[in-house]
């Protein structure tokens, strides 16, 4: 089924095609229809998926005709979508300008870690559809610079992050300042008991979508397990990299503090890398990811936080330098390969302290990753696991409750005519997340 018979306006269609998209994937061809009916949506897609444009343009396509009731001055706020980190909701609002840049809409993203003033005066001109983080729409919301009563549509994407990030307070003080009659519409990675419960109290007789099996991998990537020792993983990826002329190559590490050590020692092997965390500044984020989407970068390492809201086509390789602590955190991390049909690479260097987590992984995923020791780098079969040691406020953004088990944001604002590309889990004990409200406070600002 083409775009132009899912109910879409010849304006919006014609974005999509200078896009080079002809063809919805599933998860657009279920979602529009069901987001341009008007009721609410429960909608289950992993990474890459399109979700994102399955959003973005049934929403256009009901705002652009102008708001339900009488126009005020300035244009009101009639859409907030609401992400995560800065880097998606760049994402998403880059998404909504493109397909909406034959439409009389306007559109924004605001998050922390730049100055508030430029937002404020965006907002003062008047925005139709908002793309925000929840610390810095709070910010807003205190200040008295943003008036959410005309809102029609809300969006929560990746839902099931926003909760492991311990967003939860956030969202529930945003839905109380917004107008009880809006259409809801939910989209997660994951449907856990967290996302189920917070789906019952949001939504009213939602539509339901799951294009993709819950906590499956793509049948497009090929996964694979390195051992070897925890010592020895650098020299080992480092080996991977210029023996099999990697480019392109996404590395996960657990902590902030890891990641910039691995850059360190790419950059004396001659590989370049940077690294992406919560640490780094707005602007060193936002060079890092420029380059490596453009190629210039051959190696990007990124702790699972500051990750969210990469999309990149047919990105060949993801390394998961340090297994995640959270099953779900590697479906997550791999689903930026394999994408539209290409073939895309998984590797995991796992030492002898990660095979725990490594079997938890197996179990979410349903099958067993096939292992291959590369030689001169094999494990010592004498090595025994030490604890996994994370300190608080790590790139993973999460504290496991068993010691044993421990858990591993592009611009101020932009204001354009409204309108990238049709782009296309974690289940925790819930005093986990109760502990994360506090600390999580700046996460997502």
């Amino acid at each position: 089924m083409p775009f132009t018979q899912l109910g879409l306006s010849d304006e919006i269609v014609r974005a999509v095609r200078e896009q080079g998209y002809t063809t919805p994937t599933p998860i657009q061809t279920q979602a529009i229809p069901a987001v341009l009916a008007g009721g609410d949506l429960l909608a289950g897609a992993q990474t890459g998926t399109g979700k994102t444009a399955g959003f973005t343009l049934p929403i256009l396509q009901l705002l652009k005709d102008g708001p339900k009731s009488t126009p005020s001055k300035s244009r009101p706020v009639r859409a907030l979508i609401l992400a995560p980190t800065r880097e998606l909701a760049a994402q998403v609002e880059e998404s909504v300008r493109v397909y909406g840049k034959y439409l009389n809409l306007r559109s924004a993203v605001i998050f922390g870690g730049v100055s508030i003033n430029p937002q404020i005066e965006l907002l003062k001109r008047g925005v139709d559809i908002l793309v925000a983080t929840p610390g810095r729409l709070l910010d807003h919301m205190q200040q008295r610079t943003i008036d959410l009563s005309r809102i029609e549509i809300l969006v929560l994407d990746e839902a099931d992050r926003m909760l492991d990030m311990g967003f939860i307070r956030d969202i529930r003080r945003v839905l109380a300042a917004l107008p009880a009659n809006r259409q809801n519409l939910l989209f997660s990675a994951t449907f856990s008991d967290e996302i189920k419960a917070l789906a019952d109290g949001l939504l009213n007789t939602p539509a339901t979508i799951e294009v993709a099996r819950r906590n499956s991998t793509v049948d497009t990537i090929e996964q694979k397990v390195h051992p070897v020792d925890r010592n020895r993983k650098h020299p080992l990826l480092s080996h991977l990299i210029k023996t099999r002329n990697w480019f392109q190559v996404l590395v996960f590490t657990r902590t902030k503090h890891g990641a910039n050590r691995l850059v360190e020692q790419l950059g004396k092997d001659g590989i370049s890398a940077l690294a992406i965390h919560g640490n780094k500044s707005q602007g060193a984020r936002t060079k890092a990811l420029s380059e490596f989407k453009d190629g210039k970068l051959q190696v990007l390492v990124a702790t699972d936080i500051a990750a969210r809201g990469i999309d990149i086509d047919q990105l060949p390789h993801v390394v998961n330098y340090d297994l995640p602590n959270v099953p779900e955190d590697y479906v997550h991390r791999i689903g930026r390969t394999g994408r539209a049909g290409a073939v895309g690479e998984a590797v995991s260097l796992v030492c002898v302290d990660e095979h725990d987590l490594l079997k938890n992984i197996e179990k979410l995923i349903k099958r067993t990753l096939p292992r291959e020791v590369i030689a001169g780098f094999e494990p010592d079969p004498n090595a025994t696991p030490q604890p996994i040691q994370l300190r608080s406020g790590n790139g993973g953004g999460r504290r496991q409750p068993q010691p044993k088990k421990p858990a591993a944001s592009a611009a101020s604002g932009a204001s354009t005519k409204s309108g990238g590309a049709p782009k296309p889990p974690a289940k925790n004990q819930p005093a986990t997340k109760a502990s994360l409200l506090h600390r999580a406070g700046n996460r997502g600002r």
